[in-house]
């Protein structure tokens, strides 16, 4: 089923598939469809392509650079660069950093730091997790002290910080910082941008089940940090975290990259044969099937109304909590029907096999090559940017008043 739009919206579709069409490289655009990673290279590249367009920060005020859309518009282009196969942005610049400062920061980080977002001048990562703080961030053991000496003002900070995604690329971290032990576990917590390559500051790569280390460790040993590189007011950064979160939270549902995923889907179940017919004419993976694609069309008409209610300059409430629990449910079904649908072409677990590229004679059919290595790999989604447990409890508190 497809969405009806207006005809200047449709326009605005023509417009965006043009632009995709023209301008998203194949060979990132290939990757992308084949569930293969890319490379730093490659996403700087389609950064730059998008901001020199002036769609990458496309939630963004016109006055720091955004294009200035609606909800349906930014609905619109992301389902379609989902769609052709456009790379999902890295998100903790444009999508998650960027809307704090615009609401919180001052008018002197604005200036120096929205530009280097948008031009890919900082790489930013995320330090929240750490070892017994994952969902749980009020527990944050990372500290920052504020110390004057003979170089000024500034904090020193010691902890450690996990799961760091892309850490391994990041000149820029954003993290939450114990500034006040004495005050209960929210109050004491402030919002510091820190250089990664400052003295003090280590990376440690973490291999996860497919073969990557996309996330890391960062340890920071008597750090030393500008206090102009406070966001906001000392001891009020749980405040600008869970304003943070529900942007995370909204764009982790991922709703162009279902829609991408099931259209997948789809092609590889009326190649694959099971007892001389198709597989999408088996009645019981067809039922899944069909289950996967009416919870998508729900999820996609709730994300166009929670986009719709902050298109003001608002926040996600706790409506982000419920795009990411079903969002990443769906994702996680969509991978684990393409998974069997493999059948035993998706056994092969060998890291070199799902990255030789596509030969005369691939390993198995085309589509199986990387089928186990998303499978396992995306099971992450419901538990990154707060557990799908917590998602739960957020819902019940704030929307069912329990």
């Amino acid at each position: 089923m497809d969405l009806q739009f207006t005809p200047e919206e449709q326009a605005f579709r023509e417009e965006v598939r043009s632009f995709l069409k023209d301008r998203l490289p194949q060979h990132i655009a290939g990757k992308v469809k084949a569930g293969q990673r890319l490379s730093k290279a490659d996403q700087e590249e389609w950064h730059a392509i998008l901001n020199e367009r002036g769609w990458l920060a496309n939630h963004w005020p016109r006055e720091y650079g955004g294009p200035g859309w609606g909800a349906v518009q930014k609905f619109i282009f992301d389902n379609e660069c989902a769609l052709a196969g456009g790379p999902r942005i890295v998100p903790f610049g444009v999508n998650m950093l960027g809307p704090v400062l615009i609401k919180f920061g001052n008018e002197q980080q604005k200036r120096h730091w929205l530009p280097r977002i948008l031009s890919g001048q900082d790489w930013w990562c995320q330090g929240y997790s750490e070892p017994g703080a994952g969902s749980d961030l009020a527990s944050v053991k990372t500290t920052a002290v504020r110390v004057t000496d003979a170089t000024g003002e500034h904090y020193i900070v010691n902890g450690q910080k996990t799961w760091t995604t892309q850490g391994q690329h990041a000149n820029m971290i954003f993290c939450l910082v114990r500034t006040n032990k004495e005050a209960k576990a929210q109050a004491g917590i402030s919002f510091l941008l820190v250089d990664m390559t400052a003295p003090g500051v280590e990376l440690r790569p973490i291999r996860t089940l497919d073969g990557d280390k996309e996330v890391n460790e960062v340890f920071f040993t008597d750090v030393k940090v500008p206090v102009e590189n406070l966001v906001g007011e000392e001891n009020k950064g749980w405040t600008y975290a869970k304003y943070l979160l529900t942007y995370e939270r909204t764009g982790i549902a991922g709703v162009g990259f279902c829609v991408a995923a099931l259209a997948k889907l789809k092609v590889i179940a009326a190649k694959v044969m099971k007892n001389g017919k198709p597989l999408d004419q088996d009645p019981l993976f067809a039922a899944r099937m069909a289950r996967v694609e009416i919870d998508l069309e729900n999820m996609k008409t709730t994300n166009l109304r929670v986009i719709a209610a902050v298109a003001g300059g608002g926040v996600p409430g706790a409506e982000s909590s419920m795009l990411k629990i079903r969002g990443t449910e769906i994702r996680q079904e969509i991978l684990s029907l393409i998974r069997r649908a493999m059948g035993p072409y998706a056994l092969p677990f060998i890291e070199e096999a799902q990255y030789a590229g596509y030969a005369d004679e691939p390993v198995g059919p085309r589509e199986a090559a990387t089928a186990a290595a998303n499978y396992f790999n995306y099971r992450k989604l419901s538990i990154f940017g707060g557990s799908n447990e917590i998602q739960k409890n957020i819902i019940s508190k704030m929307i069912l008043g329990l």
